[in-house]
């Protein structure tokens, strides 16, 4: 049976040349960093080698890299060290209702220990508004916290724009940069932002390495207590052969992103046309005009999801019905609701997302075999007819 994986959006798989870049630092050169004998000293000069090859990507200094977890430990490291460090100046955050739940669960507690949040809704394509964001802000605001391109509809945001409305409010911004990275160019200096999260596992590098950049002068707690790794802001034992990865990842992603963004949109394109020519009752979500190239969402009528996705399974299509850290729950999207799509369309939608392991000759067994399951689904679905 033919198996193509449509879920880049959840993870990718590494890259050899990734791979091959880590594997030293498994087992030939698996000193500690913070050791000062030679096999320590090793791998310090390889952390700060990807240390300054990841800014240089990036446009920042090399000492403005935190090296995390992931983009969880990255967002949570933003939004409660951001804004424990500021508490004495304010207690309220902005955020979207459309974020991912690193952010909204580390709004959700700081909100249970005396802060207060503001929840921006998008539009029904998916879009906040920079108005919006400014009639938000309070003369006690300390820190905004707006996603990049979002996980489940790919939408991509106005992020100069709303920093800079924060910066003249002299509020920190933080963009959840997870989504984006590696499938659309930016800088740094381009978004003018304060923080910005990244995760390995996205853009081909290994899972379990993820960075935060912090401006300088930035405050920020520490949310870990124990060395003084990573400029006194994560103490733990640095992942050398993941941190590597992350470094390796990003360098492939930045020589290819031209090539492979036009490639994608062009398979992405190639497959939104033909489910419009061959399947009725459907919605593509989102604004399509601004959407990472890789990404579509689509709502299915009369069926609800978790059915696509077991079908397509087992026909060797992977995809899915919303975001990945998310998947064991039977509600609707929280993303797809705030959008005001209504709950029975929302229970309907299906993430696409297409990768390297993609190409234009899959497109039409995928195209065939979506067609047939989504007759069959719907054949016996007490939804359709009544949708």
């Amino acid at each position: 049976m033919k198996k193509i994986y449509l879920d880049h959006n959840a993870t990718t798989p590494v890259l050899p040349e990734v791979f091959e870049a880590m594997r030293p630092y498994f087992m030939e050169e698996f000193g500690n960093a913070s050791s000062i004998h030679g096999y320590g000293r090793v791998a310090r000069v390889v952390i700060e080698e990807s240390r300054q090859k990841i800014a240089a990507i990036l446009q920042c200094a090399p000492d403005e890299i935190v090296f995390t977890s992931g983009g969880t430990e990255s967002d949570n490291l933003a939004i409660k060290g951001g804004a424990w460090a500021k508490k004495d100046s304010g207690k309220h955050i902005i955020t979207s209702a459309i974020e991912h739940h690193a952010v909204l669960e580390s709004c959700r507690y700081l909100k249970k220990t005396g802060f207060e949040v503001t929840y921006l809704k998008p539009d029904r394509l998916g879009r906040i508004a920079s108005e919006t964001l400014k009639q938000a802000i309070r003369s006690d605001t300390i820190l905004i916290s707006i996603m990049h391109a979002n996980n489940e509809t790919g939408v991509i945001q106005d992020i100069p724009s709303m920093s800079k409305i924060a910066l003249e409010s002299g509020i920190a911004f933080h963009t959840d940069a997870v989504q984006s990275t590696g499938k659309i160019p930016y800088s740094i200096p381009e978004l003018g932002i304060e923080m910005l999260s990244i995760s390995a596992h996205k853009f081909y590098g290994p899972k379990g390495v993820g960075l935060l950049y912090i401006k300088k002068k930035t405050k920020i707690m520490p949310l870990n207590h124990g060395g003084s790794h990573e400029n006194n802001k994560r103490a733990g034992t640095e992942n050398v052969p993941g941190i590597v990865g992350l470094a390796k990842a990003l360098e492939v992603a930045q020589r290819d992103l031209l090539d492979e963004t036009n490639r994608l949109a062009k398979i992405k394109s190639i497959f939104v046309d033909g489910v419009k020519k061959r399947i009725r009752d459907i919605e593509i979500i989102g604004d399509q005009q601004n959407c990472i190239p890789n990404t579509v969402c689509i709502s299915f009528k009369g069926i609800e999801g978790e059915s696509i996705v077991l079908s397509l399974d087992l026909k060797g299509i992977a995809v899915s019905s919303g975001s990945a850290c998310s998947s064991g729950s039977v509600n609707a999207s929280h993303v797809i609701l705030a959008m005001g799509i209504p709950p029975e369309q929302a229970h309907g939608i299906i993430r696409f997302s297409f990768g390297r392991t993609n190409s234009e000759s899959d497109i039409v067994y995928i195209l065939d075999v979506l067609e047939q399951e989504i007759a069959r689904i719907r054949s016996i679905s007490p939804l359709y007819g009544k949708a």
